[in-house]
């Protein structure tokens, strides 16, 4: 089990840290936040939805899909949301399961539950909805791998999915296998999570944190099937008392997106469905906005960039959400790179650490920064394409963020 230790004061300040004097909004100027009780429900899962797979007009009939996913907190009791966010027709899950791995598509014995949906064994989601399971008894241990297995038995049309997932999940097309404890009959694998989007706990979990970004807070780069995401790390200093929501789309964008590509919808769009509308939000860590600038068109007017993050938070403190300001990291070296991008980009950083928007600054760029360079990520730190961290580079990330602001 990875643990990160506590880093101290001193620590956290070299790492480029806003001491509580020198954060841009003072500890006063938060936002009030709604009290959470430790035994409400808190999620410790989530992924965005994307897209809709690409050829699959009739969606998978007769698979069983197996999702691993990775808990952030514990718990006693347990629910699952799914999605047709991006479906054309209504979708019918016809059985659906919620277990802890053991290896590979097995299941830990005993630990297998049969999720109903208002009592029922199967639930129809309409095109462009949402599915939430009724709660089932089942001990969730934190910074464990979770099952949960889909079998949809009918026609659907275009397939919800989060095309990034960084780690392997399984399937058979053989027919209805959700039940199954061992997962001799899940003869195929996929890179991508599908219908699943969030699992809750009932424990001792305070509330959650959730993390809004683009392929660095999705795990681009990082090392497949070892949880090493900037948000696994920061859960794991966390030690289960908050639930840690990961946000990220790879490719994501504040302002632009572009429909039917697998980059999801931008950042102010999904912004209800995948912050907003999870339950027992805490706080907020913003960090998007370097593919708006990156990706063609670039937008090379930092105003605009700001101007999202403007709407995030307001809308954000509407539900009694803080916010933390994150920096865009160094991409010197990166396909793209010229001074005007990062010119916009330093501005956008400026604007970050400056504004007082931000009810606290988590400075990733200064986090991962090369001394010698800082227009580059430091080698150390980087994947090898000059944008997206590696582990190392992930770690140091959560490592900085200071967890009195969270």
């Amino acid at each position: 089990m990875r643990r990160i230790l506590a880093v101290s004061a001193a620590v956290l300040a070299g790492f480029g840290i806003l001491t509580a004097s020198g954060d841009a909004n003072p500890e006063s100027a938060f936002p009030v936040v709604a009290e959470h009780a430790v035994g409400g429900w808190v999620g410790t899962w989530a992924a965005a939805p994307a897209s809709g797979v690409v050829n699959t007009p009739d969606g998978y009939p007769g698979y069983s899909i197996r999702n691993v996913v990775h808990s952030s907190a514990g718990g006693g009791r347990a629910r699952v949301h799914l999605s047709n966010a991006f479906g054309a027709s209504p979708l019918t899950f016809g059985h659906v399961t919620l277990a802890v791995q053991s290896a590979g598509p097995d299941a830990v014995p005993g630990t297998l539950r049969s999720l109903t949906f208002g009592g029922a064994a199967s639930v129809v989601v309409p095109a462009g909805a949402e599915a939430l399971s009724d709660p089932v008894t089942v001990a969730v241990p934190a910074d464990a791998n979770l099952l949960v297995t889909t079998y949809v038995p009918t026609k659907s049309g275009p397939v919800t999915y989060h095309p990034a997932a960084s780690q392997t999940s399984y399937f058979t097309r053989a027919g209805d296998f959700a039940g199954s404890e061992s997962g001799a009959p899940y003869t195929e694998q996929t890179a991508v999570w599908h219908y699943v989007t969030g699992v809750d706990v009932q424990g001792r979990a305070e509330a959650s944190i959730v993390t809004l970004g683009d392929s660095i807070t999705d795990g681009v780069g990082s090392t497949a099937g070892a949880n090493h995401r900037w948000p696994d790390y920061l859960a794991d200093r966390l030690h289960g008392r908050f639930g840690v929501l990961n946000a990220g789309i790879s490719a994501n964008r504040l302002l632009l997106d572009v429909p039917g590509d697998d980059h999801g919808q931008n950042a102010l769009s999904r912004f209800d469905r995948d912050v907003l509308s999870v339950g027992g939000v805490r706080t907020l860590i913003v960090m998007e906005g370097i593919n708006d600038i990156q990706q063609d068109p670039h937008q090379t007017d930092p105003g605009a960039i700001t101007s999202a993050y403007r709407q995030l938070v307001a809308q954000a403190h509407a539900r009694g959400i803080r916010v933390l300001g994150a920096t865009l990291t160094p991409f010197k070296g990166w396909r793209v790179y010229d001074e005007t991008l990062e010119a916009t980009r330093t501005a956008v950083n400026t604007f970050i650490r400056t504004s007082g928007l931000f009810d606290g600054v988590v400075d990733f760029d200064a986090a991962v920064r090369d001394p010698a360079d800082p227009l580059r990520m430091l080698p150390a730190y980087d994947s090898g394409d000059h944008l997206h961290p590696g582990d190392a580079g992930y770690a140091r990330m959560a490592a900085a963020v200071r967890l009195d602001r969270l």
